[in-house]
């Protein structure tokens, strides 16, 4: 039986973790490369690193800060942030990186989603989605939340896997930072529309929100930030709820 997944994300701006609400308000959460090492020890299966302000200024990942952080690190890695051509995607990958996500650049060039599955391979290709609700769908939207695409995420994610992705990563712009649990109906819908791996993220406050996002909403892994960068919880504590709901995890170290 396959595990599921907690993963550790760290928003990453001017060479530290921040973390915010929906987006905006960001504050200073500490050294990545520490953070990384935390959470590792803890038990996480992954961490996911993204360069929140890479797109917008107009500038690839800090891959030093990557290779620093991936030196120390004995489980997967996922890099996002500034991915512009298959060159970006291979240095990140050079770096240390074991996949790369992608927003932005996937949305304005769908072929770099076939070019790098093409070259490295589906398992390293992460479609990284943004997603706000919008009356009845949700709306894709790019360069760190800040411009709507007028996209359908449900229709995007699908269309993500068509071109390549090997894994989709779920975030609800409402839920973010805001601690009131995944956007479940979301989760759900586009788990149900793809066959990839699923990430949730956006909205974890408890571990019971890890719970609903495994068993209500279909995904495959949980990313979590502001909870475990303020020491609300931890992921020994999540895992352990996880295994006393059934939910199979990899054991935390």
């Amino acid at each position: 039986m396959l595990t599921h997944r907690v993963i550790a994300c760290l928003d990453v701006k001017d060479g530290r973790v921040v973390k915010g609400t929906s987006f905006v308000n960001l504050r200073d959460a500490g050294d990545p490369v520490a953070l990384a090492e935390r959470y590792e020890a803890q038990g996480a299966d992954e961490i996911v690193f993204l360069d929140i302000a890479a797109t917008n200024e107009g500038r690839v990942t800090l891959l030093d800060l990557v290779r620093r952080t991936a030196e120390r690190l004995f489980i997967p890695l996922t890099v996002g942030g500034g991915m512009r051509s298959v060159d970006d995607i291979a240095n990140a990958l050079r770096a240390g990186a074991d996949k790369v996500a992608m927003n932005s650049a996937a949305v304005r060039r769908p072929q770099l989603l076939t070019q790098a599955a093409s070259r490295f391979g589906s398992q390293c290709v992460v479609a990284s989605i943004d997603a706000l609700k919008r009356g009845d769908f949700w709306e894709v939207h790019v360069n760190g939340g800040t411009q709507p695409t007028g996209l359908d995420a449900i229709d995007w994610a699908k269309r993500c896997v068509q071109l390549g992705a090997g894994e989709i990563l779920l975030t609800s712009i409402d839920r973010d930072g805001g601690r009131s649990g995944y956007d479940i109906e979301l989760l759900s819908r586009v788990s149900s529309a793809v066959t990839v791996p699923i990430v949730a993220s956006g909205g974890a406050g408890s571990a019971r929100d890890v719970v609903d996002a495994f068993t209500l909403g279909g995904a495959d892994a949980a990313l979590l930030a502001g909870v475990l960068h303020d020491a609300t919880t931890d992921i020994r504590s999540i895992k352990a709820a996880l295994q006393v709901a059934s939910i199979p995890v990899r054991t935390a170290a």
